[in-house]
């Protein structure tokens, strides 16, 4: 049997309903991880620009970038953790490779490269 816990929530904002409170703690948590996400593996420790508009650009295309990882790695089967899979795709990112294919089995090019017999016109006797 599980016991129901009671939760105390200061506010003073005393416009909203404490629902409204409960709610936003309750989503509070998932917005502290999305920034953690974005600054670990996308650190904007150099601002390109020195004005306000420089700096919402780029950390704009922070968030972007970081939703566009979070499709691919819910797109791929393989599970791949948040960092090496961005690691990845930005070691790759000039490539001409299919990158789902390459993020579903990233060995079967070195397997094929390692296993196929030597090519004729490279040995030498």
């Amino acid at each position: 049997m599980t016991a129901k816990k009671i939760y105390s929530f200061i506010s003073n904002n005393f416009l909203l309903s404490p629902d409204k409170i409960c709610d936003i703690y309750k989503h509070r948590w998932q917005i502290e991880t999305m920034f953690k996400r974005l600054k670990q593996n996308f650190p904007l420790k150099y601002f390109l620009g020195d004005n306000q508009n420089a700096i919402e650009i780029q950390i704009w295309c922070g968030l972007i970038i970081q939703l566009l990882m979070l499709v691919v790695q819910k797109r791929t089967k393989r599970r791949w953790a948040y960092s090496n899979m961005v690691s990845m795709i930005r070691l790759h990112l000039m490539s001409y490779i299919n990158m789902f294919s390459f993020m579903e089995n990233p060995t079967q090019k070195w397997d094929y490269l390692t296993t196929k017999p030597p090519d004729i016109q490279l040995t030498m006797f």
